[in-house]
């Protein structure tokens, strides 16, 4: 051991002592069992060896993972693979934010004697940390008037600061904190004049999260006249922790992981992560690390699925410790149509303030791409230096979305002259609308009403008249009562899972389409630079706003069901999760306008009254997820990278496949190679939570081309807690099918007692290799 010791020493010593510019930051997983017992701790032990540029090392991790975060060249990140108690070296990854009346849509009532919120007392004495941008502290969504004591278990602190005194803390907002280190070691030391060096919000983003999953009931709340009414988080009463991890540039897995460090040894009971990157092996991935860390002591972890939609394949945070959440929309909008001046009429929408553009006048309309004096793509999508001024002023312009925000290209037409902008979606965005709190009078509309508007624009240019192109933007305010609704938001992100195809993600879709939440001062509700207005709350999309809308479902079910770990949280939700929208039908793509899949919504839309009694649930534990692993054909090493853990994987592999993980959805990819007949199997074992003495009995509906058995087909339970076990058979034949390409077919398979539906998704892929 002193060899070894002295080899690690000299190791860290020589790393520490350059100083290349082409550094970069890494995370080094180190085994925890090796410290030498001179040292108290192994922060000690990191430390002490790099006194001579202690600024190389920029965080120790004890908690859900062991080790250190350091800035290393490629070379010297090779040199300390080498050592004996190294177990891994993982390069930083940089992530990116995933950027009222929802409660009322999900069913949450504050007026009903029984239910989810009151049998939950609202979720109180659950601490939510929120990974995020911060917190504005001083919203009356973080008062904590009526609340009781801070709960004793909790460890966590208020990091003071210049601009957050420890004061800023209360019963409701319980901990903040802040990590930079790995933002800094990249970018320099911050820029103090735009951002805090504290936990306080200088992006919005946190604050709006936090309020999602736990604000307190608020009222009158709006944006801009928008969307008046009572605002409230999905548990109004349960505390708040927040963690600072997103600066001006991004999100880095250093930060990250030492903020999942904090809060899972200060105490949270769930974790909310509204960020993600690109999709990676778990074991190369600091938020799949962090969160089994997390759920391997019982705190439920529920992440963002990514904005990446409507294409395929384009969800992250895919692990399947971790609770995936993807978008759908309310029933409610904020109609603001275009009128053309040849009467028709486009839809769009929009959360503009005002003043309105005169009700009375028509007014020139232009084509960014068709301005003289540009590039043509700069101006069609109003990027800035791209317009003229002399062509745009005291005219409406039409802008192609893309490349910058929506509420740029706003702020750069009224900054040349112009007086109000329609955006238009491309083709990949379809007909998916989001309202944006606009500079200027502005709407956005779908890709097939940007065609019919540049068509107008064009053929008017064209024509021997002395007509030129008009339009005006009708502003409707809040209109509530939507048909269809819930439908599946345009850039939620799709499966199938990029890393591990057999486990369907997302898991499942929460309300995150013009969601209201709470604002910071000094921040106006576009986030653009110039914006001078001020609000309390603001009305913003993504599945960044759909994340925790589970977090504080996940509290509330977590104070109903105590006992509940945290994979039968999830599968309370994923098995009582609906597909069919307000009119009884199937829901949605707001892409297309076309009926949406399992890969667009995984389980389905969240209904929290149901999965506070789903009556039997899919558990899993953290040496299940080792088999998982063990059966992904990950090494031993890769595995104790993640779970902390040395694996047996002879025994998992041979009982079974990466398929028969215990999770409540199922799914299998066959590959092609020329036999006719296919087949697997899966094994479950549900957990009765529901009644003494009941009975389910299996109803199938099998993908089109498949034949499924469940054995047995009925399970009778005798007691609360009891768990029975079945297997379920899937055989199909070879189909016809070009080189690389994939045919999908989808069922579902559910257990009723007569007063319950255990509902599992199935999902059989057929792949025809290169």
């Amino acid at each position: 051991m002193a060899f070894f010791f002295f080899l690690f020493l000299l190791t860290l010593f020589s790393l520490s002592s350059s100083n290349d510019l082409n550094s970069l930051t890494y995370i080094v997983h180190v085994d925890h069992e090796a410290k030498p017992s001179i040292f108290p701790t192994h922060r000690h032990w990191y430390t002490s060896s790099l006194t001579s540029t202690s600024s190389s090392i920029i965080h120790t991790y004890d908690t859900v993972f062991h080790g250190f975060s350091a800035r290393l060249t490629a070379q010297e990140a090779t040199q300390l693979l080498d050592h004996p108690h190294v177990i891994s070296v993982i390069p930083e990854q940089v992530r990116h934010l995933h950027t009222t009346r929802s409660p009322e849509f999900l069913g949450l009532r504050s007026t009903d004697k029984a239910g989810l919120l009151e049998e939950s007392d609202f979720g109180s004495d659950l601490v939510i940390g929120v990974i995020d941008t911060g917190i504005w502290p001083e919203r009356p969504s973080f008062d904590d008037r009526g609340l009781g004591p801070v709960p004793t278990k909790w460890k966590g602190q208020c990091v003071p600061s210049q601009d957050f005194p420890a004061t800023a803390c209360n019963r409701k907002l319980v901990g903040a904190k802040f990590f930079c280190g790995g933002y800094e070691a990249t970018n320099g030391k911050m820029n103090e004049t735009t951002e805090f060096r504290s936990p306080r919000d200088s992006d919005g983003h946190g604050t709006h999260t936090a309020s999602i999953s736990a604000g307190r009931y608020v009222f009158p709340a709006s944006t801009l006249g928008y969307a008046r009414g009572v605002a409230s988080g999905m548990a109004p009463k349960a505390r708040l922790a927040a963690y600072k991890v997103c600066w001006n540039s991004g999100c880095y897995d250093s930060d990250i992981l030492a903020a999942f460090d904090a809060a899972v040894a200060d105490g949270v009971d769930v974790v909310s992560l509204s960020v993600g990157g690109v999709v990676v092996p778990y074991y190369l991935d600091a938020i799949a690390i962090g969160a089994f860390g997390a759920i391997d002591r019982g705190i439920f972890v529920s992440a963002s699925a990514g904005n990446g939609g409507p294409g395929a394949l384009t969800v992250t945070n895919v692990a399947p410790w971790m609770t995936t959440v993807g978008a759908g929309t309310i029933d409610r909008d904020f109609p603001a149509n275009v009128k053309l001046g040849n009467g028709k009429t486009i839809p769009g929408v929009s959360v503009y303030g005002g003043p309105d553009l005169d009700p009375s006048k028509m007014y020139p309309l232009v084509y960014g791409g068709s301005l003289l004096g540009g590039d043509g793509y700069s101006s069609s999508l109003c990027i800035e230096g791209s317009l003229d001024p002399s062509l745009v002023k005291g005219k409406i312009v039409l802008c192609d979305r893309g490349i910058n925000s929506r509420a740029t290209k706003g702020e750069i037409v009224r900054k040349n002259g112009g007086v109000g902008m329609i955006i238009a979606n491309g083709v990949f965005d379809g007909e998916g609308l989001v309202a944006d709190c606009h500079v200027l009078p502005a709407t956005s509309v779908g890709a097939s009403g940007g065609d019919v508007i540049r068509r107008y624009i064009s053929e008017t240019a064209k024509s021997r008249s002395s007509k030129q192109p008009t339009a005006t933007i009708v502003f409707k305010g809040t209109r509530l009562g939507i048909r269809p609704a819930p439908v599946v938001a345009s850039f939620s992100a799709r499966g199938p899972n990029p890393e591990t195809p057999e486990i369907i993600k997302p898991d499942v879709i929460a309300p995150g389409l013009n969601i209201l939440a709470a604002w910071p001062d000094k921040i106006g509700p576009s986030g653009v630079p110039t914006d001078n207005r001020r609000t309390e709350f603001n009305i913003l999309s993504g599945t960044s706003m759909a994340c925790p809308h589970v977090s504080g479902l996940a509290a509330l079910l977590k104070a109903a069901h105590p006992d509940w770990s945290p994979a039968a949280i999830r599968s309370a939700l994923m098995t009582t999760a609906y597909t069919v929208d307000n009119r009884d039908e199937r829901m949605l793509d707001e892409s297309t306008g076309n009926a949406s899949a399992v890969m667009d919504y995984g389980s389905g839309h969240v209904h929290p009254t149901k999965a506070m009694d789903p009556g039997l649930v899919y558990d899993i534990t953290s040496y299940d997820y080792i088999n998982f692993l063990c059966n992904s054909n990950y090494t031993g090493t890769n595995i104790v990278t993640i779970t902390r853990r040395k694996a047996d994987c002879d025994g998992a592999r041979r009982a079974g496949h990466v398929g028969n993980l215990n999770y409540p959805s199922f799914s299998v990819v066959f590959q092609q190679y020329g036999e006719s007949k296919l087949s697997t199997h899966f094994i479950r074992t549900v957990t009765n939570v529901g009644d003494s003495d009941s009975v389910y009995e299996v109803k199938i509906r099998p993908p089109r081309g498949t034949t499924v058995t469940v054995e047995p087909k009925k399970l009778s339970f005798r007691r609360v807690g009891q768990k029975l076990s079945f297997v379920v058979r899937v055989k199909t034949t070879e189909v016809k099918l070009s080189p690389g390409a994939t045919s999908v077919e989808t069922g579902h398979i559910v257990w009723s007692d007569g007063k319950r539906n255990v509902t599992s998704p199935l999902v059989v892929t057929l792949q025809q290799p290169l």
